[in-house]
């Protein structure tokens, strides 16, 4: 099994499920008994997974592995469009991740649409031709070289949010309509990060950018978008042309806390 395979695969554990909860216990008992019913009636049913039959050793293993991808995962900005997988293997770890990531109250609200070739080369002379015509003259030359590097990869990823899903759960659930955008987007991120990891556990490079909203409309009319797909992120993917720049990172004492271990 690949790298990214097993990365994959570890998003269909049930625990994932838990975002199918209201934000704390407090929170859902408050409610009356009807609605707890019907709250607890949206969350899917979770199937028997072998993954819980399996040896704690091979767990551990497991979430080695996981984490020496998640270790692994970088912006690669030197990109190329040779790729050393096929793009039925690009499209397949996408659709997987898509399926599996989790959403709130089993939403899924994650859309997205993946560009190749020639229209991955359309999708960022499209970006260019938008800022072309807002950016400063003096300042193109830099902002023409980055967008160059993006068209120099072998493909985008396109994240998008259904807003009708958004709206509809907004409506079922009106007690936690404020939430529900943020959730969304919590989730599309989940699956950014999770499609970027997998993608480089297979050797490739990537990285995120984000040109929304400047181009959403040109975006739509090109590829046929729906008016209610709301663009989030673009993640531009590619042969390593060239090594990941240093990585800085905080003292954990700042950022992580401990109690009752």
């Amino acid at each position: 099994m690949s790298s990214s395979a097993s990365l994959l695969r570890s998003l269909s554990k049930p625990s994932n499920l838990r975002l199918l909860l209201p934000t704390s216990s407090s929170a859902f008992y408050s409610l009356s008994a009807p609605s707890r019913k019907v709250l607890l009636s949206a969350r899917p049913a979770i199937p028997s997974s072998p993954l819980t039959t399996i040896p704690s050793q091979t767990r551990r293993m497991s979430s080695a592995a996981f984490l020496e991808a998640v270790k692994g995962r970088r912006s690669h900005y030197a990109l190329s469009k040779d790729l050393s997988i096929s793009s039925d293997r690009v499209q397949d770890i996408v659709k997987e991740a898509l399926r599996e990531v989790p959403s709130s109250f089993n939403s899924q609200s994650n859309r997205v649409v993946v560009l190749f070739g020639a229209e991955h080369d359309k999708f960022w002379d499209l970006v260019s031709e938008t800022l072309k015509a807002i950016v400063p003259a003096d300042s193109w030359e830099a902002t023409a070289g980055r967008l160059a590097g993006f068209k120099a990869g072998a493909g985008s990823v396109l994240f998008f949010e259904d807003q009708t899903v958004v709206e509809s759960f907004q409506s079922k659930f009106a007690i936690y309509a404020d939430r529900f955008p943020g959730w969304a987007t919590q989730s599309d991120a989940i699956l950014q990060y999770t499609i970027w990891t997998a993608l480089e556990a297979e050797g490739l490079g990537a990285n995120l950018q984000h040109y929304n909203p400047l181009v959403d409309e040109k975006v739509a009319e090109t590829w046929k978008v729906p008016a209610t797909w709301k663009l989030n992120a673009q993640l531009v993917f590619g042969g390593r042309a060239g090594e990941a720049g240093p990585k800085e990172y905080l003292a954990l004492e700042e950022r992580y806390k401990v109690y009752g271990a």
